[in-house]
């Protein structure tokens, strides 16, 4: 246990930091430190009040820390891959809207089917590694570049160039990809063209091209209410804003044909093991008949 509480004190870079993702007070996380390092007889860490630093025996023990709870967890996930038995502690990490709509109301099913199963929910909007941080899944979107991961494809990723009807009454609805130049844009605040502008106008990345941004936001619902308020154009994936296309305060605009869904994308549960666990495989069948085929969001 305490090998594992340095690894996440290492990993938060700090004792609250690791206190908040165990669930316990700072003090307790202070003194589970404070007893490693007596029993092993060493500092580990350099404590002052700006932040931690690692000594070289703390640095040597991390090493082999991660990698020995790496082990252990592979294990645990692939023995328990025999046994039927829907439990233990199930670790995913996603996007937060995709999370809040579709994750959440997954999760809350299979705990109320299988109370003996603990869900830890990491929303982020990073590229969460599955072996680094001893996740059993991840969802990720976009083309999938070559890795050892295993990957169950949940849905195709289609992305939606959308403004509501009153911002269309205003400024009028491009009919070329030209023609979006002269509209107010909605773009991503972070992420490098997460939202794939570049891909609408041929513009380098982090830019929208030649029309104007007038509202940029980390995040995809702050970004579709502003869409639905008037505030511009915004390029988003359907599972944010098919609904709203279907509901009819999103308007689906297609200039050139929306050349930009032609490359094969999709929304993708990866994970590490070859042999799934069956909490993963619980979850994997649970979310994908939630999102059933064609997506449940699909306009």
């Amino acid at each position: 246990m305490f090998l594992s509480t340095f690894v996440d004190v290492v990993r938060a870079g700090s004792f609250s930091g690791a206190a908040r993702r165990r669930a316990v007070t700072p003090s307790a996380i202070v003194r589970q430190i404070d007893a490693l390092e007596a029993e092993l007889g060493v500092a580990l860490l350099i404590r002052s009040t700006r932040a931690l630093t690692l000594t070289d025996a703390g640095r040597r023990l991390h090493e082999r820390a991660v990698r020995l709870l790496d082990e252990i967890a592979d294990t645990h996930a692939e023995v328990s891959a025999f046994d039927g038995s829907v439990s233990g502690t199930l670790r995913i990490a996603c996007f937060p809207t995709f999370g809040k709509r579709y994750v959440v109301p997954v999760a809350a099913a299979l705990q109320s089917a299988h109370p003996a199963l603990k869900i830890e929910l990491d929303l982020t909007e990073r590229l969460a590694d599955p072996v680094l941080e001893r996740l059993d899944v991840v969802v990720r979107m976009g083309a999938l570049p070559d890795s050892t991961l295993i990957a169950t494809r949940l849905a195709p990723l289609t992305r939606l160039l959308v403004a509501s009807p009153s911002y269309l009454a205003r400024a009028g609805a491009p009919e070329s990809v030209a023609d979006l130049s002269l509209h107010r844009l909605l773009d991503k605040l972070h992420g490098a063209d997460l939202l794939g502008w570049r891909d609408v106008l041929g513009c380098p990345a982090g830019h929208a091209g030649n029309g104007e941004v007038t509202f940029r936001s980390d995040d995809f619902e702050a970004m579709r209410a502003a869409a639905e308020a008037g505030l511009g154009l915004a390029f988003l994936s359907s599972w944010v804003v098919g609904p709203d296309v279907r509901a009819g305060t999103l308007v689906r605009l297609r200039p050139g044909g929306e050349t930009w869904n032609d490359a094969p994308a999709g929304i993708y549960l990866l994970r590490a093991l070859p042999h799934p666990s069956a909490k993963v495989r619980a979850f994997t069948e649970a979310l994908r008949a939630a999102i059933g085929t064609p997506p449940v969001w699909e306009p």
